[in-house]
Protein backbone atom coordinates (compact mmCIF):
# COMPACT_ATOMS: atom_id res chain seq x y z
CA UNK A 1 0.00 0.00 0.00
CA UNK A 2 2.82 2.33 0.83
CA UNK A 3 4.46 1.70 -2.57
CA UNK A 4 1.17 2.41 -4.28
CA UNK A 5 0.91 5.81 -2.57
CA UNK A 6 4.49 6.63 -3.60
CA UNK A 7 3.77 5.65 -7.23
CA UNK A 8 0.58 7.73 -7.26
CA UNK A 9 2.50 10.69 -5.84
CA UNK A 10 5.28 10.37 -8.43
CA UNK A 11 2.88 9.95 -11.36
CA UNK A 12 0.69 12.88 -10.28
CA UNK A 13 3.80 15.05 -9.79
CA UNK A 14 4.99 14.24 -13.29
CA UNK A 15 1.59 14.88 -14.82
CA UNK A 16 1.19 18.20 -13.05
CA UNK A 17 4.73 19.19 -13.96
CA UNK A 18 4.18 18.46 -17.65
CA UNK A 19 0.70 20.00 -17.68
CA UNK A 20 2.04 23.16 -16.04
CA UNK A 21 4.45 23.69 -18.92
CA UNK A 22 1.78 23.40 -21.61
CA UNK A 23 0.60 27.00 -21.49
CA UNK A 24 -0.59 28.62 -24.66
CA UNK A 25 1.62 31.47 -25.72
CA UNK A 26 -0.15 34.64 -26.76
CA UNK A 27 1.06 35.68 -30.19
CA UNK A 28 2.66 39.12 -30.35
CA UNK A 29 0.49 41.87 -31.79
CA UNK A 30 0.94 42.43 -35.52
CA UNK A 31 3.65 44.91 -36.42
CA UNK A 32 2.46 48.42 -37.11
CA UNK A 33 2.72 49.61 -40.73
CA UNK A 34 5.74 51.86 -41.36
CA UNK A 35 4.82 55.52 -41.48
CA UNK A 36 4.63 57.03 -44.95
CA UNK A 37 4.43 60.81 -45.06
CA UNK A 38 4.23 63.46 -47.78
CA UNK A 39 5.24 67.07 -47.20
CA UNK A 40 4.16 70.15 -49.13
CA UNK A 41 6.71 71.66 -49.84
CA UNK A 42 8.18 68.30 -50.83
CA UNK A 43 10.76 66.54 -48.66
CA UNK A 44 14.36 66.96 -49.89
CA UNK A 45 13.40 69.99 -51.99
CA UNK A 46 14.92 73.47 -52.14
CA UNK A 47 12.23 76.12 -52.49
CA UNK A 48 12.91 79.39 -54.36
CA UNK A 49 13.14 82.52 -52.18
CA UNK A 50 9.71 83.99 -51.43
CA UNK A 51 8.77 87.46 -50.13
CA UNK A 52 6.12 86.37 -47.63
CA UNK A 53 6.51 86.49 -43.83
CA UNK A 54 4.73 83.17 -43.20
CA UNK A 55 5.28 79.85 -44.93
CA UNK A 56 2.61 77.13 -45.13
CA UNK A 57 3.50 73.49 -44.53
CA UNK A 58 1.19 70.54 -45.10
CA UNK A 59 2.02 67.17 -43.51
CA UNK A 60 0.02 64.26 -44.96
CA UNK A 61 0.09 60.79 -43.38
CA UNK A 62 -0.33 58.34 -46.29
CA UNK A 63 0.05 55.10 -44.34
CA UNK A 64 -2.51 53.56 -42.02
CA UNK A 65 -2.89 55.78 -38.97
CA UNK A 66 -1.47 54.11 -35.83
CA UNK A 67 -4.04 53.17 -33.19
CA UNK A 68 -3.09 56.05 -30.87
CA UNK A 69 -2.26 58.53 -33.64
CA UNK A 70 1.03 60.32 -34.27
CA UNK A 71 3.10 63.16 -32.91
CA UNK A 72 4.26 65.69 -35.51
CA UNK A 73 7.33 67.73 -34.54
CA UNK A 74 8.55 70.60 -36.71
CA UNK A 75 11.73 72.63 -36.35
CA UNK A 76 12.97 75.41 -38.63
CA UNK A 77 16.42 76.94 -38.26
CA UNK A 78 19.18 78.65 -40.23
CA UNK A 79 21.00 76.24 -42.53
CA UNK A 80 24.40 77.80 -41.91
CA UNK A 81 25.92 75.26 -39.53
CA UNK A 82 25.54 77.59 -36.55
CA UNK A 83 24.43 76.40 -33.15
CA UNK A 84 21.68 79.00 -33.06
CA UNK A 85 18.42 77.56 -31.75
CA UNK A 86 15.48 76.99 -34.07
CA UNK A 87 13.45 80.13 -34.75
CA UNK A 88 10.27 78.04 -35.15
CA UNK A 89 9.20 74.84 -33.40
CA UNK A 90 5.86 73.11 -33.16
CA UNK A 91 4.68 69.77 -31.87
CA UNK A 92 1.19 68.35 -31.93
CA UNK A 93 -0.55 65.02 -31.58
CA UNK A 94 -2.83 64.06 -34.44
CA UNK A 95 -5.21 61.33 -35.53
CA UNK A 96 -6.07 62.85 -38.93
CA UNK A 97 -4.25 62.35 -42.23
CA UNK A 98 -3.79 65.99 -43.28
CA UNK A 99 -2.20 68.52 -40.91
CA UNK A 100 -1.54 72.17 -41.78
CA UNK A 101 1.10 74.35 -40.14
CA UNK A 102 2.35 77.91 -40.68
CA UNK A 103 6.05 78.63 -40.18
CA UNK A 104 6.70 82.11 -38.79
CA UNK A 105 9.77 84.09 -37.80
CA UNK A 106 11.85 83.21 -40.88
CA UNK A 107 14.91 85.49 -41.13
CA UNK A 108 15.39 87.47 -44.36
CA UNK A 109 18.02 86.44 -46.96
CA UNK A 110 19.12 83.28 -45.15
CA UNK A 111 18.60 79.72 -46.33
CA UNK A 112 16.66 77.80 -43.69
CA UNK A 113 16.05 74.10 -43.16
CA UNK A 114 12.80 72.68 -41.85
CA UNK A 115 12.84 69.23 -40.26
CA UNK A 116 9.58 67.32 -39.83
CA UNK A 117 9.50 64.21 -37.65
CA UNK A 118 6.36 62.07 -37.44
CA UNK A 119 6.36 59.48 -34.65
CA UNK A 120 3.74 56.84 -33.89
CA UNK A 121 2.22 57.23 -30.43
CA UNK A 122 1.67 53.46 -30.35
CA UNK A 123 5.24 52.42 -31.27
CA UNK A 124 7.94 55.06 -30.71
CA UNK A 125 10.29 53.14 -33.01
CA UNK A 126 7.96 53.80 -35.95
CA UNK A 127 9.26 57.19 -37.06
CA UNK A 128 9.55 59.19 -40.29
CA UNK A 129 11.79 62.24 -40.80
CA UNK A 130 12.00 64.61 -43.76
CA UNK A 131 13.58 67.99 -44.46
CA UNK A 132 13.35 70.77 -47.01
CA UNK A 133 15.10 74.11 -47.50
CA UNK A 134 13.57 77.52 -48.17
CA UNK A 135 14.38 81.20 -47.78
CA UNK A 136 12.65 84.52 -47.37
CA UNK A 137 13.64 87.36 -49.67
CA UNK A 138 13.38 91.03 -48.72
Amino acid sequence: MRKLLIYIFIVSSLLLGVAGKCKKKTPPPPAEASLQVTLDPAANSVQPPAPQATFPLKVTINSTMPAQGVTIAISSKKDDGSVDPAFFTASQNSTVAVNDFTITGTPVSIICITTVTVTSRTDANNKWTGTYRYSRKP
